[in-house]
This record gives structure tokens, C-alpha cells and sequence, in this order.
């Protein structure tokens, strides 16, 4: 294993870049975004020396410790059946974190709910594991949804969506729905309807210094969508494009004309961006774990599901505690805090 020097960064960029389990919250990038956040980038190399296994860890100080929290956000990157590789980053994580004093790790790699194969693996590197773990319990969701492209060509794929969804992809183009990439100097009008999303879904929203960042680190692999519908902001997404996988990362719709269906539009932009440069997947991203009706989000995988995708359900977290009582300690911290937002106190 190797902690990668930043000037070698550009190697390990590549390799994720082109590998099937690439993402980009797994590239050099990312933690361009995450301000307060540190990072490392660990690599393992096959006999040849080429890189065949890699992550991005980013780390966190815990306030009035010194001590890091230590996540590789959909990591580790490698062939989730090379047990030498996957042994070889876990020494990797453990090297880092006894570099920067990091008293947990935690990954939650892209790998299916069902792979027990690798369940055990991870179990027998020292990784707890947490069966049935619901939304409440992950930082990110276990399910996503997501659109096969594989072989499949734009007028194919709209002919498979639902008929009301064509109905209303058409239906914006005749409304005068206009679906334009924009630059930063448009993220004012995303954070307009973006923060009506935000106090209609109930979800914290960030600030717009956020997506600068981050349409400044990922380049030519990340847009800025906007529809305007008679010259106003009506829907938005940031969206990358990286690794094969085309993701609606965040998203955006105002309150108001909503009847001249400017999100139906904006996916299937979204969905031509992936089609054309290559992309074999177009990755809705998060929907609720529980499909039943009851999740407040239900209305999201229903929209989704409107495109003709599958739901793709992962495993979930897994967790290497290093230093016990330091992670006793911020798991009681939460608690408390989580308890006192709740009882209304500050």
C-alpha cells in the first residue's frame, strides 16, 4: 500500500476515472468541495506497479480533540473479488489513520445488498457491519436509482420511459420550457429555487459558496442545469458526469409552473449528457429505503421510477473503530445534541 504525495494525485485520478467502480465522490476532487474536511489518497499497486486499487479518505476533527473521523465515501475503488487488493487498502486505512490520529474509518462502497462475499471479506479485515440498516442509520441512502445505458440509444430509451413521462418531456418542449447549461454566474437563480425546495422537502440546504466549489473542482465534469420558463428559474440540477455514470446529484424545483412539467424536461437532458459522451449508467442517485408508501420522499422515487430505471439497494456502512472511547464519546455527543435539537433547544 502507498499514502499517495498530492504530486502523484494525477495517476490515482486516472485510475478512477476509467475504473467500473469509479465515482466522483471517490475522485481528487471531491475534497476540493468539503471545506473543513481534510483528505489522503491511498493506493495499492499490482507486480507491475500500476495502480489496481485506490480511495480518497477524507477526515474530520473532532471539536476539542485531537482526533479524526476518517470516510471514504463510496470507497474503497478496486474489484470488489480481489481479496490481496482489498486486504492491501485496509493496512492502507489503518496507516492513515495512525497518521493523522484517526480513531474510526468508514466506507460504504457501492457494492450490491446482496454480496455476501464481500460482507464477510470486510468482516474479516476487522470492519463491524450492521445488517438491515435503515436511512436513519447511513450517512448516505442505500438506494439509489438508476438507468441502464448500455447498448441503448436516446430514442430507445424514450420509448421505454413511461407514456405520461413522454407525454410530459413533450409537453415542456411545447410550453416553451427552455432547458439551458449554465455557468456559476447563474448559481443565483439555482439557489432561488433550490432554498424553495429546501423549506418544502424539509432538508438543510447549503450555501451557494458550496456549488461554486464545486463546479470549480470537477471542470468539464460536472453542469450546471437550469429551465426557465417565460425567463424565470423554474427547475435546476448539478449534475457530474464522471467514471461511466452520468448523476443527478442536486436538485431543484420551484413551487410555481410546475403543470409545464420542467423536470421531465431537465432528466432528459440530463439523460441525452450521459447518452452522448458515453455513459453506461445514469444514476438518479437516493431514493428511500422503504418503498411501501410511507417515506415522506416517496413522491421522488415515484418520479423517478416514471423513467424506467431499477432500483439498486448496497450494502451499507462499515466501520473500524481504532480508539473506543473516543468514538463512545461522539456517539453520546450526538445523542445529546440530537435530543436537544429535538426538544426545540439550541
Amino acid at each position: 500500500m502507498e499514502i499517495l504525495e498530492p504530486a502523484h494525485y494525477g495517476e490515482y485520478e486516472e485510475f478512477v476515472l476509467h475504473h467500473q467502480n469509479g465515482t466522483f465522490t471517490q475522485s481528487t476532487h471531491w475534497p476540493q468541495v468539503k471545506e473543513g474536511w481534510g483528505h489522503g489518497v491511498i493506493v495499492s499497486r499490482g507486480a507491475d506497479g500500476a495502480i489496481r486499487g485506490g480511495m480518497v479518505v477524507l477526515t474530520k476533527k473532532v471539536p476539542g480533540l485531537n482526533r479524526n473521523f476518517l470516510y471514504a465515501p463510496r470507497g474503497p475503488i478496486c474489484d470488489y473479488r480481489d481479496e490481496e487488493t482489498f486486504a492491501d487498502l485496509v493496512e492502507g486505512a489503518k496507516a492513515f489513520a495512525k497518521k493523522v490520529r484517526g480513531f474510526t474509518f468508514k466506507m460504504d462502497p457501492m457494492v450490491g445488498a446482496d454480496d455476501r462475499t464481500f460482507i464477510e471479506m470486510a468482516k474479516k479485515y476487522g470492519f463491524t457491519y450492521k445488517e438491515d440498516q435503515t436511512d436513519d442509520d447511513t450517512i448516505q441512502r442505500r438506494n439509489n436509482y438508476m438507468l441502464d445505458l448500455t447498448g441503448k440509444t436516446a430514442d430507445e430509451l424514450l420509448a421505454s420511459f413511461h407514456q405520461k413521462w413522454r407525454y410530459n418531456i413533450r409537453l415542456a418542449a411545447r410550453k416553451g420550457v427552455e432547458v439551458r447549461v449554465c455557468g456559476k454566474e447563474s448559481l443565483p437563480d439555482f439557489m432561488k429555487i433550490y432554498q424553495v425546495t429546501g423549506a418544502r422537502d424539509g432538508f438543510n440546504t447549503r450555501p451557494q459558496a458550496y456549488f461554486e466549489r464545486m463546479l470549480d473542482a470537477f471542470g468539464e465534469h460536472i453542469r450546471l442545469y437550469i429551465c426557465y420558463y417565460q425567463g424565470q428559474p423554474v427547475s435546476g440540477a448539478i449534475t457530474t458526469n464522471f467514471a461511466g455514470k452520468t448523476c443527478y446529484v442536486y436538485g431543484a424545483s420551484d413551487n410555481n409552473f410546475r403543470n409545464v412539467m420542467p423536470n421531465h424536461a431537465m432528466q432528459w437532458a440530463m439523460i441525452q449528457w450521459a447518452i452522448e459522451t458515453g455513459c453506461t449508467t445514469y444514476d438518479f442517485q437516493g431514493i428511500p429505503l422503504d418503498l411501501s408508501g410511507e417515506d415522506h420522499m416517496h413522491g421522488v422515487y415515484l418520479f423517478k421510477k416514471g423513467f424506467n430505471g431499477q432500483v439498486v439497494t448496497f450494502t451499507g456502512e462499515y466501520d473500524m473503530v481504532f480508539a473506543p472511547w473516543v468514538q463512545k464519546f461522539v456517539d453520546t455527543s450526538e445523542k445529546v445534541l440530537l435530543k436537544l435539537r429535538r426538544t426545540g433547544k439550541k
